[in-house]
């Protein structure tokens, strides 16, 4: 993180950052710890406070000071803490009881800033105008900000300037963007509302959360791209998670009536608004059961979840107003392919597939089967034409490897998708139980990804195979996309917004803020690194375009600096930033 060189370097602060730097200073040298260790004995929140008002009440509050107005002897300040803001009323004689008034005149007046975190004890009052406010007695500094918050300012007229709305800031900065936009917190405890009530929910049918490996010899249970990784001490690949669902499986086969888990899972695709490569998938299996029971228990799940986060059962989502009462409607791929193409799937070959792709102006290509065929025809013609939460049932059995064939059609299969504003949010199956089956099942899948189809299961889990060869009881599984559901919940439409820290590109090195020590030479190789982090020597030398001995000397000169390292791989050197 160039932290070697910094250290050492002279960095480019602004004004006011460099002012915070010597009030650092000056709260040292008058005998203060701007970063104390000690305990501090918080015993209420500003929320509590106001909701809860008591004359007199003493209090002892901490949190950021996020407004200040001083006024002579007296002052004014807002204090924010983890429940929201309350005002404070400073005053010198109070806070400076003796001869000494340094903490008011020199530390509270000229030594805090915005941002910083600080303690108070005091009394509750009402000022004239009626505000709930603490008459503090003592005041603490607790914590030091050296970067000054990108507070939003309104002006006579009511409008706010200077806002922190860019997405890209935000999303980077989370941290500021929970301090100085409270609404974006409310999604967060949104989420987690969600997950407790989920867990709940599943927790009172009798059912029980487990843990399965995020590391993987096999990628299996959905079709997806893995992410890749090399285990050193066995000297084996191993594959990021893409889904749980062959390890719950095996629990079922061991003997659990019902088990479920909140999945970190990871998919090595593209990401845009509503996809991000690390997301969180809750998985359940219940034994005895089947798709058509899992469609009752997934609508009384919704609907306990919606009224839990948000005292409803009704959304709006991007405009849309949706409600997750039960029961939702039904309709078969077939039917639903049917009323918005007037192309009947049933019995169509690949070649027939193919050519209604082409006359509906769907986008193919050739490694693509019968299955991925009618998912991009329904995904194009159909999918966004459900609004209101509803269940697609029944699937052509190549679209799903690890589903029962339909009791009735053996064409089909036992599965539905939840559609809400044109989204899937929602997949369950009458799971597959038939070893056999199983078994052919995923050697079509490898066939498609011999063929090129990047998102089929190239490789077959026989460790999962075997267990179904023990014995498997009827069970119907459910996914839900966790991260989507409650983007629907909050009306959020990015990923992003629901999402403490999403994935983004790693931020580009400015080397010119830095320090002037640097050569031209020096920073052109620092640039292209900085790209990528680490990169073959060979390649950032051949991308730099330097002479052999502008090469030597720029490399020796970031060396020196403790900016880079080579490190020797294999037969390989690979040049990293520190």
């Amino acid at each position: 993180m160039l932290s070697n060189f910094l250290k050492n370097m002279s960095i480019q602060l602004s004004e006011q950052e460099v002012n915070r730097r010597e009030s650092l200073k000056k709260l040292r040298a008058l005998g203060i710890n701007p970063y104390p260790a000690d305990l501090y004995p918080v015993d209420s929140l500003s929320k509590q406070l106001k909701e809860n008002y008591v004359e007199g009440k003493e209090v002892c509050l901490a949190g950021r000071m996020m407004s200040v107005r001083v006024m002579g002897k007296a002052s004014f300040a807002e204090l924010q803490d983890s429940e929201g803001r309350i005002q404070i009323y400073v005053a010198r004689d109070e806070i400076c009881p003796g001869e000494d008034k340094t903490m008011y005149n020199e530390v509270f007046k000229k030594l805090l800033d915005l941002g910083d975190f600080i303690g108070v004890k005091g009394k509750m009052f009402k000022t004239q105008v009626g505000e709930i406010s603490v008459h503090v007695t003592e005041l603490t500094l607790l914590s030091k900000s050296l970067k000054p918050l990108p507070l939003p300012k309104t002006d006579a007229e009511g409008k706010v300037h200077d806002a922190f709305t860019d997405p890209e800031l935000r999303y980077r900065q989370r941290y500021v963007d929970l301090v100085v936009n409270p609404q974006v917190k409310d999604v967060f405890v949104k989420r987690t509302k969600l997950f407790n009530a989920m867990r709940q929910f599943f927790n009172d049918a009798g059912y029980m959360e487990v843990e399965t490996p995020i590391l993987q010899n096999i990628p299996g249970g959905a079709a997806a791209r893995p992410f890749t990784t090399h285990h050193n001490a066995l000297d084996i690949p191993l594959y990021m998670r893409i889904a749980n669902e062959l390890y719950l499986k095996r629990l079922i086969v061991g003997g659990f009536d019902g088990v479920y888990e909140f999945s970190k899972n990871f998919r090595n695709e593209g990401m845009d608004r509503t996809h991000n490569p690390e997301f969180t998938a809750m998985e359940i299996y219940v034994s005895y059961k089947d798709y058509n029971w899992m469609m009752e228990f997934t609508e009384k799940l919704l609907e306990h979840c919606a009224m839990a986060v948000n005292g409803t059962t009704k959304a709006t989502f991007n405009g849309q107003h949706i409600d997750f009462k039960a029961p939702y409607k039904r309709v078969t791929m077939r039917d639903s392919i049917l009323e918005f193409t007037g192309f009947d799937i049933k019995g169509k070959t690949e070649d027939e597939l193919r050519e209604a792709c082409k006359n509906l102006g769907v986008e193919i290509d050739d490694t693509m089967g019968k299955g991925k065929l009618i998912d991009e025809i329904f995904g194009e013609k159909c999918e966004g034409n459900y609004i209101q939460p509803t269940f697609i049932t029944d699937y052509p059995k190549e679209m799903s490897p690890l589903c029962k064939a339909h009791r009735k059609d053996p064409d089909l299969t036992e599965r539905f998708e939840l559609m809400v504003c044109g989204k899937e949010i929602a997949n369950a199956y009458s799971e597959l139980n038939d070893p056999i089956d199983q078994r052919e099942r995923f050697e079509e899948q490898v066939r498609l990804a011999e063929k090129g189809d990047d998102e089929a299961t190239g490789l077959i889990d026989q460790d999962f195979l075997r267990s179904l060869e023990y014995g498997m009881p009827p069970t119907s599984g459910l996914g839900i996309g966790m991260d989507r559901l409650i983007m629907f919940l909050t009306d959020n439409p990015a990923i992003q917004e629901v999402l403490f820290f999403p994935q983004m590109r790693p931020e580009k090195w400015n080397t010119e803020k830095i320090g002037p020590d640097l050569t031209e030479n020096e920073r052109l190789i620092l640039d292209i690194l900085a790209e990528n982090r680490s990169m073959d020597l060979n390649d950032l030398k051949e991308k730099a375009g330097l002479s052999n001995k502008q090469w030597d000397k720029g490399m020796k000169g970031l060396s020196k600096h403790g900016l880079t390292k080579v490190t020797k791989t294999d037969d390989a050197l690979t040049v990293e930033i520190l």
